[in-house]
């Protein structure tokens, strides 16, 4: 990537920040390592008295119409704004979206799909589900729905869900384009149960290193990883790296349950306390299937809340090697409270601890902005390209049993850092690449030439056969100038090979998801090379 400089700010680093902007406002919406609870509290008489005078007396009395429900919406999230970032409201309307993604399904037509000038185009349908059994394709545009054109609408993504989405059952009539079709064709759906994934991808890099990616920790994380686990394990696993990059957490259960599997009998994972919790301890069983071999965790600042219970508890039990960049720094748990109306509150009930006592919460007494600003912040102070620009407190300074150090109030340190930024002569592939023109070229490319890409049985099909020819990435550097990014021979040349593999798995996704996807950006991620080269070192714990 492009050298640092004290006069002159990397061309990536605007794409870098607000990316990473994006990510803050997304896991502040995210983050809730979460309990179920259908407790209802009451609050004292005198309280309760006053607030219901109030609302009474400007429902009565205001000068002009008010509506009831939002006043109590708005002084319910008024009162959880000053406690901490993680607790929340949430409506009745946005129940579903919130918690559907932590359940492991939700209801609706089973496609996953983008917004492609202004049409839902659909990228892949589901195995099983409803549109794969009416006959969509991947390819198809929908132009309508329930006979409501939908082309030029500004349609978004969360538009696109609530047209699609609906209690199982229910039918939904979409016509859609096909390509080498000249009518439009009709398809009535009926909603199913759709099945969400944690587990993005499991696999063997080689003879003995098997390779886990988990997007999230929801209802069904501990099956799909335990399954994981057994199949690489029967296929020659010896060593494992556990991908927890990006992976904003979800339920604390579901990370204790995974612990589990790769610690000793009674080892500590995590416990959790709070002015009115006990203290509650989640230890090891003698159960785990994992518990001795080698193993690498890999997080960077995306990695929050039950991602950072793992790698704690991982990292204090001296258990394995920590690889990647500090983690965003979420130790509270919520409850959610069921209330009457079909809305929520989660609120913040304890702090989790890992297995040395430490608590990687980061600071929030600036205010949910500047907490959330923060993981933005680690740019401009240089935390992700120099490991020595992180500063911790000798106060919150914890050793483990095999005495290496490790520290709280902030995140997980790994063990081994990698910076963000990389080779500084592939200037050429950065600008790429930050600007989403290699993906926007294989989904074009994609598009276009879905039927060739069909020959291809599966995703180790894909991979091993197909080429991005020269004439194939000509085409790409040919669009890149069309948008505005010119490169010299040189810089293209120096680039060539990463941009081939990346778009090589771009396409291999558009096909065949992330299974066609990781083992060719895996090719080109410096911090899985560094968790392999590692691991093939045969470092012993």
């Amino acid at each position: 990537m492009i050298q640092n400089s004290q006069n002159k700010i990397p061309a990536y680093l605007p794409v870098v920040f607000a990316v990473l902007l994006a990510v803050g406002i997304y896991i502040g919406t995210k983050l809730n390592s979460t309990k179920s609870s259908n407790v209802v509290y009451s609050i004292g008489n005198d309280k309760g008295q006053k607030l219901n005078q109030v609302l009474n007396y400007i429902s009565n009395d205001y000068v002009d119409t008010v509506n009831n429900n939002q006043l109590v919406d708005k002084a319910i999230n008024s009162m959880l704004e000053d406690l901490d970032p993680h607790s929340q409201y949430i409506t009745r309307e946005e129940f579903d979206d919130m918690n559907d993604p932590l359940e492991g399904n939700f209801d609706g037509i089973g496609i996953a799909f983008r917004i492609e000038k202004d049409t839902i185009m659909v990228i892949n349908t589901i195995p099983g589900g409803p549109s794969e059994k009416v006959g969509l394709l991947a390819g198809d545009r929908i132009v309508k729905v329930n006979d409501s054109t939908i082309v030029g609408k500004k349609l978004n993504n969360q538009g696109a869900f609530k047209l699609l989405k609906g209690p199982r059952g229910t039918e939904v009539d979409v016509s859609i384009l096909r390509k080498g079709v000249p009518q439009l064709i009709d398809f009535n759906i009926v909603r199913d149960v759709i099945p969400t994934y944690s587990l993005d991808i499991a696999y063997m890099v080689n003879d003995s290193i098997g390779y886990i990616k988990l997007n999230k920790f929801s209802a069904t994380t501990y099956r799909e990883a335990d399954k994981a686990l057994r199949r690489l394990k029967s296929e020659g696993m010896t060593k494992l790296i556990l991908d927890l990059r990006g992976n904003s957490g979800g339920y604390l259960q579901a990370a204790v349950q995974l612990a589990d599997e790769f610690l000793k009998d009674k080892e500590l994972i995590v416990y959790t306390k709070g002015k009115n919790r006990q203290k509650r301890e989640a230890r090891a069983t003698s159960k785990g299937r994992f518990q001795s071999q080698e193993m690498v965790v890999l997080i960077d600042e995306g990695s929050a809340s039950a991602s950072e219970i793992i790698a704690g508890a991982i990292q204090d039990n001296d258990r394995g090697t920590i690889i990647g960049r500090r983690s965003f720094g979420k130790g509270l748990v919520q409850e959610q409270i069921a209330l009457p109306d079909g809305s929520a509150i989660r609120l913040t009930v304890a702090r989790y601890y890992t297995p040395t006592g430490r608590s990687i919460q980061k600071p929030y007494d600036k205010g949910k902005e500047e907490y959330y600003k923060e993981a933005y912040e680690r740019y401009f102070k240089g935390e992700t390209i120099h490991e020595d620009s992180i500063h911790f407190n000798d106060s919150l300074k914890f050793t483990t049993p095999k005495g290496k150090t490790v520290y709280g109030g902030g995140g997980i340190m790994p063990d081994i850092y990698i910076p963000l930024v990389g080779d500084s002569t592939l200037k050429y592939f950065n600008i790429l690449a930050n600007k989403g023109l290699i993906f926007r070229f294989a989904f074009e490319y994609t598009d276009t030439h879905r039927a060739e890409l069909n020959k291809y049985k599966d995703a180790d099909d894909f991979i091993a056969h197909f080429m991005v020819s020269d004439k194939i990435f000509n085409d790409l550097i040919d669009f890149a100038k069309k948008k505005g990014v010119k490169g010299n021979k040189q810089e293209i040349q120096k680039s060539k090979k990463k941009i081939k593999v990346l778009l090589k798995a771009f396409i291999g996704r558009n096909v065949f998801d992330e299974k066609a996807f990781y083992p060719l950006y895996n090719q080109i991620d410096t911090t899985f090379k560094k968790a392999v080269q590692y691991l093939e070192d045969d470092h012993k714990q």
